[in-house]
């Protein structure tokens, strides 16, 4: 089965339709950043940015967790900024993402105002600087979450999923 990677860059609202998502669908759920090394998690709290170098490991580690998750499906949110990456994200078997898009301000005020998260504001603008879009040949669809209800948002990202060709 396919495994809905649901990514953007921070405070796009991935854990939030994530979790929506796996519940819909009755399927496991990942949480990216638990798949960061300590290491990691230290860098981005500090305010410094991964670099590919860093994010390796981890996106390895996703790609595994979507490989055990093929034959029931699941949902994993990964920022997937660059289409290396999600190439990475691929090579755990077969995918769609799911790419949420939120305007800068909004991003901005979310990431403010959330707690228990180690992603500084101060980050936000080079994970934007890094962000590919999905390519026509990328398996998945780009939603914008500045607007809509959770709700809302997760039967938009249900009826793309379902109607992929």
């Amino acid at each position: 089965m396919t495994v809905i990677v649901v990514m953007g860059v921070s405070g796009s609202g991935k854990t939030t339709i994530g979790t929506a998502l796996a519940r819909a669908l009755d399927v496991g759920y990942a949480e990216a950043d638990t798949f960061h090394p300590k290491a990691n998690i230290e860098k981005m709290t500090a305010g410094h940015p991964l670099t590919d170098e860093d994010r390796a490991p981890w996106l390895e580690a996703i790609a595994g967790w979507i490989r055990d998750h093929q034959a029931g499906g699941g949902v994993v949110t990964s920022s997937a900024l660059k289409r290396r990456y999600r190439d990475v994200l691929r090579s755990g078997g077969d995918v769609w993402f799911a790419h949420l898009q939120v305007d800068r301000a909004l991003l901005a005020e979310r990431m403010k105002t959330r707690t228990g998260h180690f992603m500084p504001v101060s980050l936000l603008d080079s994970q934007l600087a890094d962000l590919e879009p999905l390519q026509p040949d990328e398996s998945g669809a780009v939603f914008d979450n500045t607007g809509g209800t959770p709700q809302e948002i997760t039967e938009a990202v249900l009826t793309a999923f379902r109607e992929r060709s």
